[in-house]
Order: C-alpha cells, then structure tokens, then sequence
C-alpha cells in the first residue's frame, strides 16, 4: 500500500511540473504571436488591438478583434474513464502513472464581457491540453481546431505544438461570430439588468461543435 502510495504521489507531482513547463511554454509563445501579429497589423490599421495580459501563474488572457481568450491551468490532476479518449491505448495502458493528466484548459470570451462585467455572458471551452508524466500531450476541443494525430506516443510538448494551439483557438475564437439576438428578447429589461450594466442588444457567441463528446474529469 505504502509503496503503491508512493508511486502515485511522485507520478502526480512530476505531473504537476511537466503541466507547469507546457503552460510556460504556452504562454512564451502566445506573447511572440502578439508581437508578431501587432508588428504585421499596426501598419495596416493602428485600431486594431492585439494584446497578451499575465493575470497570475496559472492563468493569462490574449485580447484580439473584440474577443478574449483566457488560457488557465488547472492544479489538480485528472484521469478519465477507461474507454476515453487516449485511456484505452497501448501507450496508456502499458504505465499506470499515465492515466493521469495535468490539464490546461483555453476559453472563448468576448471581450467586452469582461471589460463591462457583464457577469451572465457566457464564455466557451475551446480547448483542452492534458499533460502527462512523459511530457507528452493529448489535445482535444472543437472541431475549428488544427487537432494533431492524437496518439500520445508520438505527441511530445515542443514549441510548435503550442504555438500551433495558441494560432487555432485564435482561429476559432474570431470564426465565432457574434449573433444579435431577436427582437423579442430584448423589448423589455429590468432595473437589475440596467445596474449591472448588461447592454439589451448585446450578442452572443454561435458557440462550437466539439469533436467529441466532452466527459468530466474525475480529479484527485
């Protein structure tokens, strides 16, 4: 039991730091792509605002075009039923310790959704990154995505991988368009409404079509 206890703990801390470097990484890149997207699109329109904002270790937000996208780590580690997924893999199944994934997770805002606090707005899950003890990834998320061959054996966390992430959710976030909702849906609203500052004609996002169905973690 002591051992197996063991075993268990050590894989899930290594975890932890493999998540950690990937974040960094993430993050590292989504700041070049700002800089360079700002130099490119400056010259062509001074409006346009493209810009990277650290909020803490585990969570930054790139503003672009009217959307956010907000890319947090989470400090748990997760598994996954048995037939999810990259779970029933060879690769998998051959160490128990890679059953179990950090997870970096990638959301879709507008971006005036927080700027004003509009606190009912909703916000979409884009994408999902799960580390594991090798420091290879699985990346999963909706179908606007550039998703690799998702067999984790070959999938090792490298730059381009992340950058490649970081490009799509942008991708994805900006082919998301912002629909105006019908007309009697906005005739009234309330005094609450009013004071919280959540504008009548406001849009909302499409949202995504998920390449697969999304279960819940179970988190340790």
């Amino acid at each position: 039991m002591f051992d197996g206890l063991k075993q268990k703990s050590t894989a899930k801390q290594a975890i932890y730091r493999n998540t950690l470097a990937a974040f960094d990484c993430l993050r590292l890149v989504s700041q070049e792509l700002v800089l360079e997207l700002t130099r490119r699109l400056t010259p062509l329109d001074s409006s346009v605002v493209i810009e990277y904002r650290p909020i803490n270790d585990m969570e930054y937000h790139i503003r672009f075009s009217g959307d956010l996208l907000i890319f947090v780590m989470h400090s748990n580690i997760v598994t996954f039923p048995d037939d999810y997924g990259p779970m029933p893999s060879k690769y998998v199944e051959a160490d128990f310790r890679r059953r179990f994934f950090g997870h970096i997770m990638a959301y879709n805002f507008m971006a005036d959704s927080i700027k004003y606090q509009r606190l009912n707005d909703p916000g979409y899950l884009v994408g999902r990154l799960l580390v594991n003890i090798d420091n290879h990834y699985y990346l999963e998320g909706v179908q606007q995505l550039e998703l690799p061959n998702n067999d984790m054996s070959d999938n090792k966390i490298a730059t381009d991988a992340m950058r490649l992430f970081v490009e799509s959710a942008m991708i994805a976030a900006v082919n998301n368009d912002l629909i105006a909702p019908p007309l009697p849906e906005i005739q009234k609203i309330s005094v609450k409404q009013k004071l919280e500052n959540q504008q009548v004609s406001r849009g909302s996002k499409v949202g995504f079509s998920f390449s697969a169905q999304q279960p819940q973690p179970q988190v340790f």
